[in-house]
């Protein structure tokens, strides 16, 4: 399975919107090998399994900028339905809703994307602190910087003042 989907392919398809990694209902359904509406239609058959941290519809403008910035949901353009975003939760809970061996499947390739995911944003997160913490060392480093040339300024200033001519003066 991991081998027709790579793993990539998955990440690619995780959007983040209102806060949460999300995917959209289309993109499950064709990982899936299920229609848009057949996945769709087995979530709302078991509503209860999907409170709004796993899963949530999007709004219309929501829809509006994901078509604009991704070329694949063109059709979604003028669709009347909003789409489902489903969270990490939400897509762990679809494996119980979908019972096909390719869901299982699909679902543990999902979830490990999520996984990877999740460890670059951490290791982002050590990288922006370490970032933090050098910038004030430069800062720190500019202004003993800033200081040296200041003195050598100073120092430069004082050897330029005219000296008196030795010898005698016609």
């Amino acid at each position: 399975m991991n081998n027709l989907v790579p793993e990539e392919a998955i990440e690619q398809k995780i959007f983040l919107i209102r806060g949460h990694k999300v995917m959209i209902d289309k993109e499950l359904a064709v990982l899936y090998g299920v229609k848009t509406k057949a996945l769709n239609q087995a979530v709302r058959r078991n509503i209860g399994r999907f409170p709004e941290d796993f899963m949530f519809i999007l709004s219309e403008s929501e829809k509006d900028e994901l078509v604009t910035n991704c070329d694949r949901f063109k059709s979604q353009k003028h669709s009347t339905s909003l789409p489902y975003a489903f969270t990490e939760q939400g897509v762990a809970m679809l494996s119980s809703v979908l019972k096909s061996e390719r869901a299982i499947q699909m679902n543990v390739a999902i979830m490990r994307a999520f996984v990877k995911l999740r460890q670059i944003l951490s290791t982002h997160k050590e990288l922006a602190q370490k970032f933090k913490e050098l910038e004030g060392r430069v800062d720190k480093h500019d202004d003993e910087i800033s200081a040296i040339f200041e003195a050598i300024k100073r120092l430069m200033v004082q050897e330029e003042k005219p000296k008196k001519k030795i010898g005698f003066e016609v």
